[in-house]
């Protein structure tokens, strides 16, 4: 049986992932918010990757987007098939990209909130270009509610593939704010400021959309050496 990991420092792909800074990792160990060790990843023979990017895929291994093809695939633990049937808390988890994005929903306390959600999900590499160290542990640690109000900038009502979105044409998140949405094929384009990089990764009452920009009206402080205020 495989057991859940704790996502990597760096993703599995080729492309440089980050580091969550101290200050933020013992402010969580401190709540108690560790990674939840449950369940067993069955060895499903289902491909994603490159084949599903090109339509190869069918079902819950049906992820399209250029980077599918650097996530886990085939039987590695992590794959589109074997999140299907997990909480979109835990499928988070094990998606190397994400780790920040999924520190974030649980120092905001919002796992439960992403039942019956879409969730546009923008990777490490998506936070570090807008945030600064410090303005991240800024909301890590001192100013949840702001934290809580750029997670709902990235959580749409119902569970909606990459198909329904570019066909509904503009959604609304839960922040309140209406998302433009175009394209089609394997990306679509968000608010014209994002794009989907690797969609429609299932879990139980929920979809998972990871995007290459972080949404929301915070200000870019990647590079500003301090805190924002």
């Amino acid at each position: 049986m495989d057991q859940p990991r704790i996502p990597p420092s760096r993703p599995r792909s080729r492309r440089p992932g980050r580091r969550l800074p101290g200050r933020r990792l013992a402010a969580l160990t401190a709540l108690g918010l560790s990674l939840v060790l449950a369940g067993c990843t069955g060895a499903d023979t289902t491909t994603s990757g490159a084949a599903a990017a090109a339509g190869g895929g069918t079902g819950a291994a049906s992820v399209r987007g250029p980077l599918c093809d650097a996530l886990p695939a085939g039987t590695e633990p992590g794959n589109p098939a074997s999140l299907a049937g997990k909480p979109p808390a835990e499928a988070l988890q094990w998606l190397p990209v994400l780790t920040t994005f999924e520190a974030a929903v649980r120092a905001a306390g919002l796992t439960a909130e992403l039942s019956g959600k879409t969730i546009l999900a923008p990777t490490d590499d998506a936070f570090a270009a807008h945030f600064s160290e410090d303005n991240l542990d800024e909301l890590f640690i001192e100013d949840k509610d702001k934290l809580r109000g750029l997670l709902r900038e990235h959580l749409v009502a119902g569970s909606l593939s990459l198909s329904d979105l570019v066909a509904a044409g503009e959604v609304t998140t839960l922040a309140g704010t209406k998302i433009r949405v175009t394209g089609g094929g394997t990306t679509a384009r968000l608010a014209d400021r994002a794009d989907t990089v690797c969609a429609d990764y299932r879990a139980t009452d929920a979809r998972i959309h990871i995007i290459n920009r972080v949404l929301g009206n915070l200000p870019v402080t990647a590079g500003t050496g301090h805190k924002s205020h």
